[in-house]
């Protein structure tokens, strides 16, 4: 793995970690499940996503099966394994998370996929 990131949507912070090998950059599922699920802590977005990958394995989507898992650095400060997403199955989660915020963070990670390309 690569670098570890915080990117910022509206001041709240998002793990992300670029993986070379693949070119590209994953981001912390929780975190984003925490934002656009208006959670107060990570504990209710971690509770959310659990509930929420069940729900999309039950219906036999593939996406959950597909997301990876990485170590991010966590509010203890440890490196923890913690489940990630690219892009593209991060844009398939949140059409799944009904939320004011969805249409901001697509347009959010379009701009962050835009900076990634120029470095």
């Amino acid at each position: 793995m690569g670098n570890d990131k915080v990117q910022l949507f509206e001041d709240q912070p998002i793990r992300t970690a670029w993986v070379e090998d693949e070119e590209e950059w994953y981001f912390s599922v929780v975190d984003v499940v925490r934002i656009l699920t208006e959670q107060p802590d990570t504990d209710g977005a971690r509770n959310y996503w659990k509930v929420l990958k069940n729900r999309i394995k039950e219906e036999g989507n593939e996406l959950v099966t597909n997301c990876n898992q990485l170590k991010m650095k966590a509010q203890d400060g440890k490196k923890r394994l913690t489940d990630v997403a690219n892009a593209e199955q991060l844009l398939r989660i949140i059409q799944s998370i009904p939320s004011k915020k969805a249409e901001p963070f697509k347009l959010w990670l379009a701009q962050v996929g835009v900076e990634v390309s120029k470095q």
